[in-house]
């Protein structure tokens, strides 16, 4: 069984939108003290970055320009922002500087219109002009890792994601949980808990959904023992969410503790949360490949069709009428064989709906129930025709 309730989780995008803020007010504050001479120094984001930031300065000839871009973009007006900006990089007179900063405004303004192929080309002019403060580049190289990733450039993302680490020798965990995320989407499991687990131990309160991805890793690395104490963990600080209940349930299922994830969405029963047709199809299925389990199935599926959450549809019919076949109701079990029956897509349930009523002695029914199967179609029709060839 695969983990779907989890497989392929995305991180939140929210970071990117976070870091791409960040990086224009720093780029803007850094405008501002490079025209206007100012000795205020920026906080240093990066202490430890390998990378010396250039010299270069805002050039005084174009400084009424760069103004003209950043409050286009402080007024959201994001095309005049990228037209401003396209200004700026075709201008002769522009030096490095200029343009780098002039980049990762068009960069922001292409984001904020949801066009993020240019943003991501913008990203990548300013980082390959390599003019900004430590700040301004690193943090659009973070940004421009981040938009990859939601595009599924994967292995685009990683590179840079490593190349931004490396460089910055940065430990953030949020950083390097994109990392992770990265690595689980690529597939590469056991890389991507190496570097989620020291990332989530070291973080003062984690993330739920940076636990759920650890969590989808050791999964599909079936170290089920780590992922259940992980859902566990999850669920016990959630019990009222119910997709970390049914991760919970489904991780159990996968370590194959049936009675637990029984148990799990009993709960969720309970407290009115199996809103969906498959939530009632898990539980019953569940019952169903339990022994002496056949009663609760039973109650399971008649509450689901009576509150119309559980479509009318063959197989929940034909569910119920196994489960009370199995536990000696032959009544109930013939009146469900009838429904199921007619939406099967052969005769195989008309053929147990004829066995059923022959066991019963009503062989009339019986023989139509027979005739039916063989008009629907059966692999073995022998079986039918002993049916109707009864006294």
């Amino acid at each position: 069984m695969k983990f779907n309730a989890c497989n392929k989780m995305t991180a939140a995008i929210a970071a990117a939108l976070f870091l791409a803020a960040g990086v224009v007010a720093d780029a803007s504050a850094q405008r501002e003290r490079n025209t206007r001479g100012g000795s205020n120094k920026p906080q240093v984001l990066y202490p430890d970055a390998a990378r010396e930031a250039p010299k270069t300065k805002a050039s005084s000839r174009l400084a009424a320009r760069l103004q003209k871009v950043v409050e286009a973009y402080e007024k959201d007006d994001n095309a005049n922002t990228i037209q401003l900006a396209e200004e700026i990089l075709t201008n002769e007179s522009a030096n490095e500087y200029d343009r780098a900063f002039a980049s990762q405004l068009a960069a922001q303004a292409a984001y904020n219109s949801d066009d993020t192929a240019t943003a991501k080309r913008y990203l990548q002019q300013a980082i390959d002009l390599n003019a900004l403060d430590n700040n301004g580049h690193y943090q659009s190289m973070f940004m421009l890792a981040q938009l990859h990733m939601q595009d599924d450039e994967y292995n685009e993302a990683l590179a840079l994601v490593d190349r931004y680490l490396s460089e910055t020798k940065s430990q953030k965990p949020e950083e390097q949980i994109v990392k992770g995320n990265i690595l689980y989407r690529l597939e590469r499991y056991p890389e991507a808990i190496a570097v989620l687990k020291p990332a989530i131990d070291a973080a003062p309160e984690p993330r739920s959904d940076w636990v759920q991805i650890l969590m989808a890793s050791y999964l599909e690395s079936e170290q089920i023992a780590e992922a259940a104490v992980l859902a566990e963990q999850i669920a016990a600080k959630a019990p009222d969410d119910k997709r970390a209940q049914m991760n919970l349930a489904a991780v159990y299922m996968q370590a194959e503790q049936m009675d637990k994830a029984a148990q799990v969405l009993e709960r969720l029963r309970a407290a009115g949360q199996l809103t969906e047709d498959r939530d009632y199809r898990q539980l019953y299925s569940l019952y169903l490949n339990s022994e002496n389990k056949e009663k609760e199935a039973i109650a399971v599926i008649n509450e689901g069709l009576e509150k119309g959450v559980l479509k009318p549809e063959y197989q929940p019919y034909v569910a119920l009428a196994q489960a009370y076949y199995f536990s000696e109701q032959p009544g109930p079990a013939i009146e469900a064989y009838r429904k199921a029956a007619p939406l099967a897509p052969d005769g195989e349930t008309y053929l147990n709906l004829a066995r059923a009523l022959w066991s019963e002695s009503r062989i009339p029914e019986a023989k139509e129930a027979a005739k039916a199967a063989l008009e629907k179609g059966l692999k073995r029709p022998d079986d039918a025709k002993k049916i109707l060839a009864l006294p």
